[in-house]
């Protein structure tokens, strides 16, 4: 059974629906790639989803650990380049809970740096995952 369809839409933007939710979203082209850059770029996307992939495996190992994360955050920052145009770099910053133990931080840092869209990514992408334990 197929995940998704991207249906394009004209003006360098396309329609994204998750099949089995109906859930949706759209993606334009960068402004610096001729786009409007009024949503997600597809590269976009792909950095947002480690983000998202980390966030999500911590997630299910805290709850083996006893450790809240809720309200955990990402901030995401893509670099590119421009020949071959392709993602070199991602920076996501974790905000993680300051009262989490030391025990259970060294075991959510080995599940964020081996969730599956950090295993999936080109190993010429330079991941860089920085965890503040702040919140």
């Amino acid at each position: 059974m197929a995940t998704s369809k991207v249906t394009y839409t004209g003006s360098l933007r396309t329609n994204c629906v998750h099949l089995r939710s109906g859930d949706t979203f759209i993606t334009d082209a960068p402004i610096d790639n001729n786009g409007l850059g009024q949503a997600f770029s597809p590269t976009d996307t792909v950095a947002t989803g480690l983000a998202s992939c980390i966030l999500t495996m911590m997630g299910i190992k805290a709850h083996d650990l006893g450790v809240n994360l809720e309200n955990s955050m990402a901030e995401v920052t893509k670099y590119m380049s421009a020949s071959p145009r392709r993602i070199t770099k991602i920076d996501v910053g974790l905000k993680l809970p300051s009262n989490t133990g030391e025990k259970e931080r060294k075991i959510l840092i080995n599940t964020a740096n081996t969730c599956p869209v950090h295993y999936s990514l080109h190993p010429d992408i330079e991941k860089n995952i920085t965890f503040n334990w702040v919140l």
